[in-house]
């Protein structure tokens, strides 16, 4: 099972046009841009997005502890899925080291306790090092 780590900062998750320049706005520790033919998304704290950006705010990651091998399969469908059965919906974010998986900030402990219940050791801010 997965190690888990919950991040402090509150992130939004941001739409733009497909031909928009990146911001100057899109920055920080915590920063996923993906650009398709119809549309340029960004996922940052919320308190760097401007108002009149359209987003989603209130989303808290869950991080898994990497980095992961490619050849690993299931890792997000082993959080997904208790996730899913608990009524948790969720935003995932895959990097080159390790998956994210993003929870509205008020069904984060429900989200824990469905991931802690799935066998996974799930650590928040105050029990880090």
């Amino acid at each position: 099972m997965a190690r888990i780590q919950l991040l402090p900062q509150k992130l939004a998750v941001c739409r733009l046009g497909p031909d928009d320049a990146i911001p100057a706005w899109a920055a920080g520790d915590f920063l996923s841009i993906s650009r398709t033919a119809d549309e340029l998304s960004i996922v940052c704290h919320s308190t760097q997005v401007p108002n009149a950006i359209r987003r989603e705010g209130d989303w808290l990651a869950l991080k898994v502890i990497g980095p992961l091998d490619f050849a690993l399969t299931g890792v997000l469908l082993s959080l997904a899925a208790p996730l899913a059965e608990a009524g948790v919906s969720i935003f995932a974010i895959s990097t080159f080291d390790t998956d994210y998986v993003l929870v509205k900030q008020p069904l984060v402990e429900r989200a824990m306790d469905a991931l802690r219940r799935a066998g996974h050791e799930v650590s928040t801010p105050d029990m880090l090092p």
